[in-house]
């Protein structure tokens, strides 16, 4: 199997399609946004047409009211990865959802169950003191889990939390017994980024005003309208979709929704990009500048190395 990773707008996408077109390969979604329903333009979903043309796989498969975890993810990755593999096609995982990678190859520890009221009580406590100061909190009791995540990141904030009050032991220690077999199947594991910061930072401005043009302001008006969706919900708090949410309900304009939107997406891909390097740095997996006019087929060029390496019985990852 083929796992594309890299930052936000690096791509990704456009190298799997040409990946998967030119090698009978399918695609799975690695991306915690696109597995929602209704949520297109924010996410860059791949239009029904191409899906229809090259198939996709872990795409619109949840209403954003409902939850999805790293654990759903890799059994639902793995079924599908067996499952193309068993009709002869070649899976390509493209995505930048790092945690989502990381537990497909490493496993998850057996975290406890999320508990509604210690999570009702850390989010009441958030609205009175602040993010910041739960994340000052987390800090002294798992110093290690605070360093990973960002003042600005309540989700985690929030699950971090809730395992240390749930169990009295850092989530660091939880995830440090981490265990499962791994897949069974051969990993080439590329990275696509752009050498130069700023050639991405122009990516990720040029694909936020795209979207913006193509409606993204309106796909959110539609999904405030649902009922039983909120704010809180972590579909909402996708890059992009909290910022324009707060604009609809007046906080800021136009102008200031866009200037935070870009720097959270900024910010995302600096996260992506640390993950990247620390994890999959050169030597584990291959590094492919993005900025390059030849990046996909270099990727192509590649993997398909490694598949003849592998049929001659060679390594594969």
């Amino acid at each position: 199997m083929v796992l594309l990773m890299g930052p936000t707008a690096a791509g990704k996408t456009e190298a799997a399609l040409a990946l998967a077109r030119a090698l009978g390969g399918e695609v799975v979604s690695v991306d915690s946004a696109q597995v929602y329903r209704g949520m297109d333009v924010g996410t860059a979903k791949p239009p029904p047409e191409v899906r229809a043309e090259v198939p996709h796989h872990l795409i619109d498969i949840l209403e954003p009211e409902e939850s999805y975890s790293a654990a759903r993810f890799r059994r639902e990755a793995l079924e599908a990865v067996a499952a193309i593999a068993a009709r002869g096609r070649l899976p390509v995982l493209a995505g930048g959802t790092m945690l989502y990678f990381r537990a497909l190859e490493q496993g998850l520890a057996p975290l406890p169950e999320a508990d509604r009221e210690v999570r009702a009580a850390i989010a009441a406590e958030a609205a009175e003191r602040g993010w910041a100061a739960l994340h000052a909190e987390l800090a002294r009791v798992d110093p290690e889990a605070a360093a990973r995540i960002h003042p600005n990141d309540p989700q985690r904030i929030q699950r971090a939390l809730e395992v240390w009050r749930l169990t009295g032991r850092p989530l660091s220690a939880w995830l440090a017994e981490a265990r499962a077999a791994p897949p069974p199947f051969r990993a080439v594991r590329v990275a696509l980024a752009p050498a130069d910061r700023a050639e991405l930072h122009r990516r990720i401005a040029m694909r936020l005003d795209a979207m913006l043009e193509a409606g993204f302001v309106e796909e959110v008006a539609r999904l405030r309208a649902r009922p039983g969706l909120t704010r809180a919900h972590p579909s909402m708090r996708a890059v992009g979709y909290r910022q324009v949410w707060d604009h609809l309900e007046g906080r800021w304009d136009a102008a200031e929704m866009r200037a935070r939107a870009l720097y959270a997406t900024r910010q995302l891909a600096k996260r992506q990009l640390t993950w990247l390097r620390r994890r999959w740095g050169p030597g584990t997996a291959a590094w492919i500048d993005a900025g390059r006019a030849d990046a996909a087929a270099r990727v192509r060029a590649l993997v398909e190395r490694a598949l003849e390496a592998a049929r001659a019985g060679g390594g594969g990852g």
